[in-house]
């Protein structure tokens, strides 16, 4: 990531809300999903959480890692044989916390990707408090139905990474606050497999392009700001391995981060390391090209 441009664009593009109407998304194959959860006990103690779905020919699969000890990965092929792994429960000990891991797949639904879209559960427990709910399930229910303490901790999205393959079109979804509304996203590119005198990159949300790279092989990095539901946007790309990597695992990188302000520091993990209360939404896609 450090590859990026260090410093954003002094001019900016206005997204506004007007503009958003449902626009057709482009099929374009996305195989993983990962999303970062920040997590505040009741006492303090704060833990990051990684929820990871993947999809491949054998089947789609779920992990869920908590913090970075090695030995706190809970992984579950949600398509083996025998089925029993589409519900189910894991416990183990970190850091002098015990955690409790329990999952629900097995009405899950889901569409082109790899994550369900409902019919699902994952609950993560720490020290009996409620550390992480996602799916259909209420936080009353999950409480009686796991015997957890009443108090449930400060949970919320950190970053959303995706790696998606396609030809020339990269469509995905993202919301950039709390209370704001799904963005449609469509990377479009041409000229990357050898026609480098016509290549460019358009990105467009909503339908409206707000970015349009012209001889891309010259400018394979760089970044603009958007204001997108008021906030600012920094959207930066890197599409080197298009052009320059001889291997077929070359691919693109694109990164949308919000900021509270036009001063804040652009790098998510120094933000990280910053002792704020919350910090702001990142979406990074690496995008793979299609044989």
């Amino acid at each position: 990531m450090r590859d990026f441009a260090s410093c954003f664009s002094e001019h900016a593009i206005k997204v506004s809300d007007s503009s958003c109407s449902g626009s057709n998304r482009v099929p374009s194959t996305q195989n993983i999903v990962s999303y970062l959860y920040k997590t505040k006990l009741s006492t303090q103690k704060e833990l990051l959480i990684i929820v990871t779905w993947c999809k491949n020919l054998m089947g789609q699969g779920l992990s869920v890692n908590i913090g970075d000890d090695p030995s706190c990965i809970c992984k579950v092929d949600t398509n083996s044989w025998p089925f029993t792994k589409k519900k189910g429960t894991r416990s183990f000990e970190s850091g002098k916390s015990k955690i409790n891991i329990f999952w629900d797949v097995s009405s899950a639904r889901f569409e082109s990707g790899p994550e369900p879209s409902d019919g699902f559960y994952v609950v993560v427990v720490i020290d009996s408090e409620l550390g992480l709910l996602l799916g259909d399930m209420g936080e009353e229910e999950a409480i009686k139905k796991f015997h957890t303490n009443a108090q449930i901790a400060n949970f919320y999205l950190v970053a959303r990474k995706e790696h998606v393959f396609g030809k020339t079109l990269y469509s995905t979804k993202a919301r950039f606050c709390d209370h704001g509304i799904d963005h449609d996203i469509l990377i479009k590119c041409r000229g990357e497999n050898g026609g480098l005198k016509d290549s460019e990159l358009s990105i467009s949300i909503d339908r409206r392009r707000v970015i349009h790279v012209k001889n891309l092989q010259w400018k394979f990095r760089g970044n603009q700001t958007l204001f997108i539901d008021g906030l600012p946007v920094d959207m930066m790309w890197d599409v080197h391995d298009w052009f320059f990597n001889s291997s077929a695992s070359g691919y693109g990188v694109f990164m949308f981060r919000t900021r509270s302000g036009l001063e804040s520091r652009l790098w998510l993990e120094e933000i990280m390391q910053q002792k704020e209360e919350k910090v702001g939404f990142s979406l990074l896609i690496y995008a793979c090209k299609s044989p």
